[in-house]
């Protein structure tokens, strides 16, 4: 079973620190201005923020 559009949650892990190079949390890699409107989103809008985490999180890593 998916989850519906309707159902999406926070994506936060309780790891609020946000990255001072990227401007992103390193817990969950949302800015600050998502984190701040993320209950007065739309559910498409959270949708799309979801979508971008994923990314983030790959380009956010740093291995060095």
């Amino acid at each position: 079973m998916t989850d519906s559009i309707e159902s999406i949650v926070s994506p936060c892990i309780g790891v609020c620190a946000m990255n001072q190079t990227s401007g992103l949390c390193e817990g969950c890699f949302r800015s600050i201005e998502e984190i701040r409107n993320w209950w007065d989103m739309s559910a498409e809008q959270r949708a799309e923020v979801m979508a971008k985490l994923d990314e983030r999180q790959t380009t956010s890593l740093d291995f060095d």
